[in-house]
């Protein structure tokens, strides 16, 4: 719509005489896009974007809907006469659309009361259920979950793995391997420079719609980074175990792509690149294939070859005879050579028109990269990545957070005036934490409570403990609070709230542990409701419930100064290797953080400790008894 119309002077001249016209980038402000989706759900039993909502001057929608053509189409009206019927019924009708619009706003409110009370008790019971009501959801011809169109479904992937982890159920941990193979053979996998697109158009992952989105490749890298330390090794005849290489390129993507000169990480990558100045954007221009431009870019005998390992061919996966890239073998014996092939692709590639980037950098999102980078960084021994997200850390701590508050994005390192929402709040606490475990010092742990506390001071519901709205008390007043408890393409907040508590809980001092404590198991309380009725919408509930009800666990590396480097570092990169995912890990001398207080090297060596809520293990100083010890 903002091409055909917006973009029209006639249409411009009409919208500007009858409306006062308000362009919302939706990223940007969250909180209206969730406050008119509703809305617009609510009026039409459908959503999606572009999304146009006509408001009275309280803010009440009236009328809303999503596309309009420039001319009518399919029984569609047009945008033009729709705004002349909207302008004509607000003069000649307005008794009507005021009541409309009172009512559609009473309707907003009541539908933001939160979630009730708890029935059911968060257990390994309830978990079970969950996992149960998932799996019987799984494609096992083609792996996610449900029918085209497929988005990575990277929280309920996260929860099915630590799900395996706690029970050892084996179907959890092959839908997640077979769903994370599919993707990664797939289309909507970048086989030459890594990172994931949006969705799938289809059913089997082979064209996407070519947006790359931070928040996605984030989750996705923590879920192939953990799912690395879960798979088989590499076959003999294969290099690398494909969760760690996709591991691997992501990581890379995010460095390399979306990595800005500040330190922060852009938001996404669009899917359409202009072939021509002025003119509309072509989706996925820059990435597909045709059998000829891989002759014209490998010769003949590489290009033919190229074709039959990625799947291009002269019919076509895509539009106009083009083809997507997939991958659904290894080039075995071959690698040496695969390898100068891809990389003479994308050099070719690279020539081409590119996608523009959306340089807007998002707290919550960059606080999914720092946690993703430091996790994967840890367990995989890639200081490059820790040092990524502690460079990311610093500077959202810089330019997003002002005192205790939290801005919601910035642009060329300039904040945006638009107020952070709860889950900027509660990823930049995860963030944060995840580097309080990988490499401590620089206060990590007290900036992450001193940004906790404000949430809870701000967000919190006082009448229902355990609930979150989306906005804070002091934000701008809408027609509305929104609060949403479902997870969708990216956690809720409430659920990314009960995450940032639940480690936070562990990892602090009594007093603050007791109260963060009781306000995570409120909270998963609330959240009992989602795995109970809805498990496909409370990937993220499952995801942290599952770290909850087993302590979480915690392994604490008490550091001997008369030990070798060697001896202690052999113990904590044994935790990060072995530990469940949502295990928190301290490493460091004795008392310099809370969760070392009183635990001390045992005869001269470094000593690792694991716990499971307030119940400890003897202290161990080996690798292997500490393997043990998380085998338990």
């Amino acid at each position: 719509m903002a091409h055909e119309s917006f973009e029209d002077a006639a249409t411009a001249a009409l919208m500007n005489e009858n409306f006062v016209c308000v362009k919302v980038d939706r990223e940007e402000r969250p909180d209206l896009d969730a406050v008119y989706m509703a809305a617009t759900v609510a009026m039409t039993g459908q959503g999606g974007w572009p999304m146009t909502c006509f408001l009275t001057p309280a803010g009440e929608p009236f009328y809303c809907g999503t596309y309009f053509p420039r001319t009518p189409r399919h029984g569609m009206p047009s945008f033009t006469q729709l705004l002349t019927a909207v302008s004509g019924t607000w003069r000649d009708r307005r008794g009507e659309v005021d009541q409309a619009a009172t009512q559609v706003g009473e309707a907003l409110r009541q539908q933001s009361g939160g979630l009730p009370e708890a029935t059911v008790t968060v257990g390994p019971e309830l978990l079970d259920h969950a996992v149960a009501a998932v799996l019987r959801d799984v494609d096992h011809e083609r792996g996610g979950f449900g029918n085209a169109p497929k988005f990575p479904p990277s929280a309920l992937m996260e929860g099915l793995l630590r799900a395996y982890e706690r029970g050892g159920n084996e179907q959890a941990l092959h839908a997640v391997m077979f769903t994370a193979e599919a993707m990664a053979r797939g289309g909507i996998y970048d086989q030459l420079r890594g990172g994931f697109a949006r969705y799938s158009v289809d059913a089997a992952w082979v064209v996407p719609h070519f947006e790359k989105m931070l928040y996605d490749n984030a989750q996705l890298l923590r879920v192939y980074a953990h799912l690395a330390r879960r798979a088989p090794d590499a076959r003999d005849d294969v290099p690398e175990a494909l969760p760690l290489r996709i591991t691997r390129e992501t990581a890379r993507f995010l460095l390399d792509d979306l990595g800005t000169e500040q330190g922060g990480f852009a938001s996404a990558l669009d899917a359409d690149t202009h072939l021509e100045p002025g003119r509309p954007g072509v989706e996925g221009a820059t990435y597909v294939w045709t059998p000829a431009e891989l002759n014209g870019a490998l010769g003949a005998i590489d290009g033919a070859w190229a074709a039959e390992l990625f799947g291009v061919t002269t019919a076509g996966t895509f539009e106009h005879g083009t083809s997507v890239l997939t991958r659904y073998r290894e080039p075995v014996g071959e690698y040496e050579r695969y390898e100068s092939i891809r990389e003479t692709m994308r050099a070719a590639r690279d020539r081409r028109p590119q996608p523009e980037r959306d340089d807007k950098v998002v707290t919550a999102w960059n606080g999914m990269a720092v946690t993703a980078l430091a996790e994967a960084g840890g367990a995989h021994s890639r200081r490059d990545w820790i040092a990524a997200a502690e460079a990311c850390a610093l500077f959202l701590l810089d330019v997003h957070v002002v005192g205790d508050r939290v801005l919601r994005a910035s642009l060329g390192g300039v904040a945006g005036a638009a107020p952070g929402v709860l889950e900027d709040y509660a990823w930049l606490t995860t963030g944060l934490l995840s580097l309080h475990q990988t490499i401590g010092g620089r206060d990590w742990l007290g900036h992450a409570q001193r940004i906790l506390d404000a949430a809870i001071a701000h967000f919190a519901d006082p009448d229902a403990p355990g609930s979150w709205f989306d906005t804070a008390d002091d934000a701008e007043t809408l027609v509305a609070r929104p609060r949403d408890p479902l997870d969708g393409a990216t956690p809720s907040g409430a659920s990314a709230m009960a995450e940032a508590l639940v480690t936070a809980a562990a990892l602090s001092d009594p007093d603050r542990a007791e109260r963060y404590r009781e306000l995570a198991d409120r909270t998963l309380e609330r959240g009992a409701i989602v795995l109970a009725r809805a498990p496909r919408s409370g990937g993220h509930w499952l995801t942290v419930a599952e770290a909850a009800v087993r302590g979480p666990i915690q392994v604490a590396v008490a550091v001997s100064p008369d030990d070798s480097q060697d001896c202690s570092a052999g113990l904590a990169l044994t935790a990060w290797e072995s530990a469940p995912g949502g295990t928190v890990i301290v490493t460091g001398t004795p008392d310099s953080a809370p969760l070392l207080t009183d635990r001390h090297p045992v005869s001269g060596r470094s000593a690792a400790y694991v716990c499971r809520g307030a119940v400890c293990d003897l202290p161990v100083t080996s690798p292997d008894d500490l393997r043990a010890a998380l085998a338990r």
